[in-house]
This record gives structure tokens, sequence and C-alpha cells, in this order.
């Protein structure tokens, strides 16, 4: 078994760190509380979107977490981020703006579908796989079933969770296609509209419009952050242990 107390592991937050957004000011206390609750020690490092653009900007990470706060400066620097993540093996969480980012990069790279786009970045877009909501999420809590046979209902432990929201944003086009090319979305609003997809075969690839981070005050890790953190730091472990 892996010794996760003594493992230390490096984890991207991509996205454009501000003190306006509530979710980047939650992270702080997350990780302190991942430390001394959960002995989940994640060294954490802020990657703009900009700085997402370079090759190989997130290799070397243990885990990539496309934060809130879209639209980014940068949209290709996060869909190169999410797209390394998902390639190379490296656990990946994206919430809100990250799940929407998710589930656009899978549209073009894996689905082919290179004109989807994001109707907060391109207005104008003829094929906008990510619309605007006909009713706002922005500051609501609403009820998600879970798939019983997913991650999400195994970490969350229930098939009905209630969740926060801040989002104006989701998915409105290609579902099935993203389905047919092995997205799962494993949880859905009271609408039947997705609010959360996984990736099977991947190590840890989980994406939420809502936004666990914002759950309670901090002090108690959402059971999907604490599952990001441990798939952290088991990636780490793996990969001291690989050969120089």
């Amino acid at each position: 078994m892996t010794d996760t107390a003594a493992q230390i592991a490096r984890v991207a937050l991509v996205g454009d760190r501000s003190p306006n957004v509530v979710s980047h000011m939650r992270v702080p206390l997350l990780l302190d509380a991942l430390a001394s609750r959960d002995r989940l020690v994640l060294d954490a490092y802020w990657i703009s979107s900009e700085e997402a653009e370079g090759v190989g900007a997130v290799r070397g990470f243990d885990a990539v977490w496309a934060v809130p706060g879209s639209p980014y400066r940068s949209e290709a620097g996060v869909l190169s981020a999410i797209r390394t993540a998902r390639e190379e093996g490296i656990p990946f969480l994206g919430t809100c703006g990250g799940f929407q980012h998710a589930l656009l990069e899978y549209a073009r790279n894996v689905c082919g579908l290179a004109d989807a786009a994001h109707a907060e970045n391109d207005p104008e877009a003829e094929d906008p796989l990510i619309a605007p909501l006909a009713c706002s999420l922005v500051g609501h809590e609403g009820v998600v079933t879970l798939e019983p046979d997913s991650l999400a209902y195994s970490l969350i432990g229930s098939g009905r969770t209630v969740e926060r929201y801040f989002c104006a944003y989701g998915p409105a086009r290609h579902l099935d296609t993203l389905r047919a090319h092995g997205l799962r979305f494993t949880g859905h609003d009271e609408d039947g509209l997705p609010r959360v997809a996984e990736l099977p075969g991947h190590p840890f690839f989980m994406a939420s419009l809502f936004q666990p981070e914002l759950s309670g005050d901090g002090s108690r890790p959402h059971p999907v952050v604490r599952a990001l953190a441990r798939a952290a730091v088991e990636h780490a472990a793996r990969r001291t242990r690989q050969p120089a």
C-alpha cells in the first residue's frame, strides 16, 4: 500500500488567478484541510491560461485542476493543459469553466468536431458546444442525480447530492457524439441535463459544472476534491518509483 502520508504531490491549478473569484480564494483553505485532516499534502502551483499554452506546461505535475474563472485569457492554453492531462494519464479535475473546457477539448481532439466552440468566447459561433443556459445557475444550489456505477457516485456515496453553482453556460450540443466517443455523463440535474462527466479508463478524470470547492466553509474538502488529491499523491508515488 502507498504511504500517502509521506508523499507530496505537485498540482497545477490552471486558470487566471483573481481575488475576485471566490473559488480561487477557497483553494488555500482546502489545501490546508487536505493536509491536516486527510494527510494529503499538495504542492500547488498556479499556471495562468497563457502560461499553459507552452509545450509541456503541465508535464511533471501529479494532477491538473482546471479551476473556475472563465472566460480565460487563453482558451487555447486551458485546452492544451486538459489535453496533456487526458492523453498522459495525469489526474484531472475541471470545475465550472474547467468542465466546459474539458468537454470542448474532447469534442475537438477526440470527436473531430473542429468547429465546436464556447459561446462565451465566441458569441457568433455557428457550432456552440457550450451555450448560454436558459436559466442561469449563478448563485444557485441544485440537485444532481448520479449514476450508480460511476466514479462520482462512489466518491459521494449517494445517488443524490445538492451542489453549488456559479455558471451561466452549459453543454448544449453533440452530447451523443461525446458519449459515442467514450465520455460518460454520470451526473444530471433535475431537467436531465449533464452536470458531471468522467472518462473511463483514465486514472482519474472528472469534470463538474458545479463547484465542489465551494462546499461548506472549506474546512472539510468535498469528496471530489479529496479524491483528486488522493489520485495526485498516488501518481506522485508511482512517478518517484520509476527508474531515472
